[in-house]
């Protein structure tokens, strides 16, 4: 039996990707940048009174919910 893949492309894969290079193309000046870094300083800042969470991961973890609801908003 042949096993059949799923097709990512077109999806969020697809998406994140494009948004990613648009991100990195245009700097500052693309519209997801700011609210995207802004996220992250806020999961930083978070995860300073958080136990066990070290401030790499609250960042990471902010950057990655707000670049992931500007790909899906819904």
């Amino acid at each position: 039996m042949t096993e059949q893949r799923p097709d990512h492309e077109g999806t969020f894969v697809q998406d994140a990707r494009e948004e990613l290079a648009g991100m990195l193309q245009d700097g500052l000046a693309h519209p997801s940048t700011k609210p995207v870094l802004a996220w992250a300083a806020a999961g930083a800042v978070a995860a300073v009174f958080l136990p066990y969470i070290s401030i790499p991961v609250g960042l990471a973890a902010g950057a990655g919910y707000k670049f992931y609801k500007r790909v899906r908003p819904d």
